[in-house]
This record gives structure tokens, sequence and C-alpha cells, in this order.
């Protein structure tokens, strides 16, 4: 059993506030929050640190990795179809199995400590990552309804039956239609009925583009979250990435359907797909979590740097400096993103809650003066400074030293895989 006390470390609370304090974790939770003094046979020392709930990547495409630089500067679907989508296709097993690999490291080394991924096909294969890094994984094949579109759900749901919990419940599965452009109303509603026989969610992309949108009102007559309220969808629990362009209408079935958004900043405008409307989100009580989508679009999975630019793009978009504070930016990583994948009493330093918690090092120039850490990292810090990362209790990462991946394993796998389907030297 995990049993070590984090001591004097600077601890970020649930209010938002600061404080020294002890953290004791006992097997896969907190078990207590202390100050002053402490002894125990196992302490890790939290001088200079600043300790945060992990961060969760709330949409992401792990084995993407193997495309990052392939294809950029391009719009969305001249990107996807032309470059990506064609590469994807010759993927196989072991693609799958070391993109995501070299993915958890760069999650790990980031202080990311819980994923949604949609990807596929292979997806087992993200979830023995999962299992063997000791991330925390929310996982979905992503579903097309052209070519085999029905195989590749009952595949959805064989990954359900067969991973759903798995890893000491480190592993949740969702159902995964891409988006409106590749799964018409008639598949959404199979894959809603399916859905609702497992008691599975729902992990999809809304309204990304401009395009998009225009392409459901010319096809469907109505907006995309109009099209897909229809098709009973949204009654099983939904994650939706994106979410750039919505009407006051497609807001008011977000919030009555209880669908989390995920927000991906770096990816949105790098594909210029525009600037979600993130304190109009907020304030109207949805939440809002935030995701890096893949590393070929984004093209890292660096979850700070998204922090950052969704307090920065709030900003500008409302023309309000005060849209989305580093606190709030901070809980929609955490405590925001843990409810955006259903995950239960993670995205808290709190008693009771699961011992998901990064060890950031304050010493480093970037983080001096030292009088708001929250502030700092969201605004001044990068990624290099997790220094300690720990999921349900265990160690994955202590002093920057990876616990649980074989780094240089890893890489030259993978470098291998990218080489073979690229025909490029990485």
């Amino acid at each position: 059993m995990n049993n070590f006390v984090i001591s004097g470390v600077k601890m970020l609370k649930p209010s938002g506030e600061v404080e020294i304090a002890n953290i004791h974790v006992s097997g896969d939770k907190i078990s207590k929050i202390t100050r002053g003094e402490v002894t125990h046979d196992h302490i890790i020392d939290g001088k200079d640190k600043f300790a945060t709930p992990g961060l969760v990547n709330a949409h992401t495409h792990a084995s993407m990795t193997l495309l990052r630089s392939y294809s950029d500067d391009k719009s969305l679907m001249d990107w996807l179809q032309k470059d990506i989508w064609p590469v994807e296709a010759k993927m196989k097993r072991k693609d799958i199995y070391w993109g995501a690999a070299l993915a958890a490291i760069e999650m790990i080394r980031g202080g990311t400590t819980a994923f949604a991924d949609m990807y596929g096909p292979c997806m087992e294969e993200v979830a023995k990552i999962v299992a063997e890094s000791g991330l925390r994984g929310s996982l979905s094949q992503g579903l097309i309804s052209f070519a085999d579109g029905d195989k590749k759900l009952a595949s959805n749901v064989e990954l359900y039956k067969n991973f759903h919990g798995a890893a000491d419940g480190r592993i949740q599965i969702m159902l995964g239609p891409h988006a409106i452009y590749t799964c018409p109303p008639d598949y959404l509603k199979k894959v809603a009925v399916e859905a609702s026989k497992l008691g599975a969610e729902i992990h999809i992309h809304m309204n990304e583009t401009q395009t998009e949108i225009e392409e459901s009102i010319k096809i469907y007559g109505k907006r995309p979250f109009e099209v897909i309220l229809d098709t009973g969808l949204f009654e099983n629990g939904t994650l939706a990435a994106h979410c750039v362009h919505l009407s006051d209408s497609e807001i008011e079935i977000i919030k009555s359907k209880k669908i989390r958004v995920a927000h991906n900043p770096g990816s949105n405008l790098k594909l210029a797909s525009g600037i979600a409307p993130v304190k109009k989100l907020l304030d109207a009580g949805i939440t809002v979590a935030l995701g890096t989508d893949g590393a070929s679009s984004n093209n890292n999975l660096d979850m700070l740097e998204e922090i950052r630019l969704a307090a920065l793009i709030a900003k500008v978009e409302s023309m309000n400096p005060l849209a989305v504070p580093a606190n709030q930016a901070l809980k929609m990583a955490t405590e925001y993103g843990a409810a955006a994948l259903g995950l239960k009493n993670v995205g808290k330093l709190e008693v009771g809650y699961k011992a998901d918690i990064v060890l950031w090092e304050m010493s480093g120039v970037e983080w001096q003066p030292n009088y708001n850490p929250a502030s700092l990292l969201v605004y001044s810090a990068n990624s290099s400074s997790a220094d300690t990362v720990i999921v349900d209790g265990k160690i994955l990462m202590q002093n920057r030293e990876l616990k649980t991946l074989d780094a240089e394993k890893i890489l030259a796998e993978f470098k291998a895989c990218a080489n073979r389907l690229t025909g490029k030297d990485s």
C-alpha cells in the first residue's frame, strides 16, 4: 500500500487559496491534511514545491504523436482529408501502442494525470499504456459511419465490455462518434442505442469550424447541436470537444443536457477554427474543461500552455481582463476536467479525494519572486517545472525521473513506427 507524506508544501486549496501543509497519502487517497511538523517513515520534502491536483487533458488523440510536424499550416478539412486520414489508414496495432506510449511520457512530464482519448482502431493498445503508465484514461474509438461504421461501433462496444473499469478503475470507456460531418443522424441514433444499453457516455467533436455549421444547416436545416438533440445521443452523458461556434439556442441545449465542453485553445488557434465563447459558457454554469487536441494539430500535449491560452484568450474574446482569472483557468484543467471526464473524487486536494497530485518545482528564475504560486503556474512557469507526479497514490515521476515507463526504449520504437508510416526520417 502507498503510504507517505508530502511535507511542508505550498498547497492549492479548492478555494483557490494557497497554504503550507502536509499532504498524507494512504493507498490511493489523500487521508489527511495537517499543518506544522510531521513525522513519518516515508516523507517527500515539499520545500520549494507547489502542490496542485493533477492536470486533466479533456480531449486528445494520443497516438497522433506519430504525425507531429508531418502536416502543418492548413485548414482543418484539407489537413484531415489530404494528409492525416491517408496516413492513419496505414497505422497498425503497434503504431497505436508506441504513439500512445510517447504521449504518456509527454503527459507525465508535463503534469498531466488523466486524459480523454479518441482514436482508433486498436484502442485496447492505448488501454495497455494507461495500465502500464499509471495514468487515468477515458478512451473511445473514433467512429466514422462510412467504411464499416457498424463494425467500428461494435468494436467500441467490445472495448467498453473488456476495459471499462480496468486498471483499478483508472480506465473508463466512452463511445466516440467523431462528428456530425462523419456520422449522420441515423448512425448517431445507433450509437445512442448502444450507449444506453451499456450505460456508456459519449465523446464527440462539436461545432469546431464555421464550415461544419454551414454544412449542417445546408443538409439538415439545423445547426449541429439541434440535429443531434433529435437523435437521443445527448441523453447518455456527453463530452463535447471544441464548441467554438455556438448559437444561444445551442448553449441552452448544452446547459439543459448537462453536456461538458472540452475547450482546445491551442489547436483552435493553429487551425484558425475560431475562439470559443468560454466566459459565456462558464457564466451559464456549464462545465468547461481544457484539452490539447492531438499532437499533430497543436503540436504538443502541454496542458500548462492550454491553461495559459485559455486565460488569455478569454480576456480578449470578452474584452474583460477579469474574464478567466488564473485560479479559474487552473480549475478548468483540474476540477472541471475531472468533472468533464466523469471522474469521481478527482480534481481537488482534499481529504477523501484520489491522490492525483503534481509537485511543481519553484526554484527556477521564472518563479521569482513568489508572491502567488497559482498565478506563477498559469502565467510564468513551463511544463518542465513538473517535478513529481502521483496518480492513485502511486509515484509516476519523482525529481523528473520516470518511474513506470522506459523512455529510451519507447523513443526508439516510436521513431521506427513514425519513419515507416510517413517514409520520412524523423
